[in-house]
């Protein structure tokens, strides 16, 4: 887990946030932002493959993503984790510690990241004096159980080469409406072992999966990232529609 010790000082204050700038998250009204910049304490820098939150522990903290990628997990008694999600910036990590007491599940994170840090305390002064920011709370913790059905779908009844194509497919336009790109080209920072831990599949199955969706030219896989070529076939093969251009809430 991180080193609480080590929160800095806001370094990206709130009315200057980037992901405001970004046409898919509302805007906050005047109240709502001098809430939200009082209710940030600080900001956290994480380096990749370090575990933000572990499952079992409590924290002071809830987190929003400012800056990088990571995912959330769990691991059986055996050593076989479960990757049940990836979150990016504008999502909300450690609601559920807060809400039940201790986190369900581990976040790691993919890439460098950096958090904005809020106390745990003040959220029920959110939920008192800011209906608007609670009611984005519920939204958003509502969006994480459609995305998990959506997942749990692809495992229990989409084929290999479908879960494949809608992971993808999934984690490139979540990151197109980011804007998050590296020379012009979105890179996915994931592994072979990390879409397999995804999707339920064995290394060499999901090594196969993979080496099918290259050969058809609608993704290039990196030796630690991948690339969507046709987000059009990707969509295609997973019978999925795509994520909806609606204005979605942050905190």
């Amino acid at each position: 887990m991180p080193d609480y010790e080590s929160i800095n000082p806001a370094r990206t204050k709130c009315d200057a946030c980037p992901l405001r700038r970004l046409n898919q998250f509302r805007e906050f009204s005047p109240d709502e932002l001098s809430f939200i910049s009082s209710f940030k304490t600080g900001e956290l820098n994480v380096d990749k493959g370090a575990t933000i939150l572990v499952e079992g522990a409590n924290s002071a903290h809830l987190y929003t993503i400012l800056r990088g990628w990571g995912f959330r997990f769990k691991i059986l008694e055996d050593g076989r984790r479960q990757i049940l999600n990836y979150v990016l910036p504008g999502d909300l990590i450690g609601l559920q510690g807060s809400l039940m007491g201790e986190m369900e599940h581990s976040v790691e994170a993919l890439s460098p990241v950096a958090l904005c840090v809020f106390e745990r305390d003040r959220l029920q002064n959110l939920y008192e004096k800011h209906a608007s920011l609670g009611y984005d709370i519920t939204w958003i913790a509502a969006r994480e159980e459609r995305i998990l059905d959506e997942n749990l779908l692809s495992i229990g009844r989409r084929s290999a080469l479908e879960r494949a194509a809608y992971l993808v497919a999934f984690l490139h336009q979540r990151a197109i409406g980011l804007g998050i790109s590296s020379g012009g080209h979105i890179s996915i920072p994931i592994t072979q072992q990390h879409i397999a831990d995804t999707l339920g599949l064995s290394i060499v199955h999901t090594n196969k999966t993979l080496r099918k969706l290259s050969e058809r030219n609608l993704i290039r896989w990196r030796e630690r990232s991948c690339e969507v070529l046709d987000l059009e076939g990707l969509l295609k093969i997973s019978n999925w529609e795509g994520l909806s251009g609606v204005k979605r809430p942050f905190i």
